[in-house]
């Protein structure tokens, strides 16, 4: 991220703190405080003159401040963040993101939830014996848990594969991410 959003450390002259980062999630717990403040607010209105909604001013007052001021500071720090995607690619899959994914694989073909949630464990827990992600577990090793797999499994394995897999509206789906970032251009646009 821009160094311009960070500070370093007092004892590491390497290390680079993401200040600007942490304060907007602090700030994030204020707004949210202040939800919270106005909740009980208007909770249990009485059929009267109301004069205590006068309470309602300084929470939603310092909320719309606080986010704007949120979002001034997100857009320079996205626009200028560097994502280090051959780090990410290399991490990705020894996460078992899609593990998941083989799970609702299993159910898709029939299996019990609880057994698919139990043999996808299993599944995982051999491939981080070995070492390896979902994907290069041999076809074998996973059968010996549940004969019920076939080579289409792999079809399925892998984080690319397992974000491509979920096609429901608004999740990962790269169609379904390009359809929202159009849709919301528009709206954007025509504001």
């Amino acid at each position: 991220m821009p160094h311009a959003f960070c500070t370093g450390s007092s004892i590491m002259p390497q290390k680079v703190n993401p200040d600007t980062l942490e304060l907007t999630r602090g700030k994030s717990a204020r707004v949210m405080g202040n939800l919270q403040t106005l909740m009980l607010l208007v909770k249990n209105l009485p059929l009267a003159y109301n004069r205590d909604l006068q309470e309602d001013k300084p929470p939603l007052f310092d909320s719309f401040d606080t986010v704007i001021a949120s979002l001034e500071l997100a857009i320079p720090i996205v626009e200028g963040s560097e994502l280090q995607r051959d780090s990410i690619a290399s991490r990705l899959e020894r996460g078992y993101l899609d593990a998941t994914t083989l799970m609702e694989w299993m159910i898709r073909k029939g299996m019990p939830q609880r057994r698919a949630h139990h043999l996808v464990g299993a599944i995982v827990g051999e491939a981080m014996n070995r070492d390896v992600p979902l994907s290069e577990l041999p076809l074998d090793v996973m059968q010996s848990h549940a004969a019920e797999i076939d080579e289409s499994v792999y079809e399925i394995l892998g984080s690319r594969k397992a974000v491509e897999a979920f096609v429901s509206y608004g999740s990962s789906a790269p169609e379904q991410v390009r359809g929202q970032i159009e849709r919301w251009t528009k709206q954007l646009a025509s504001s």
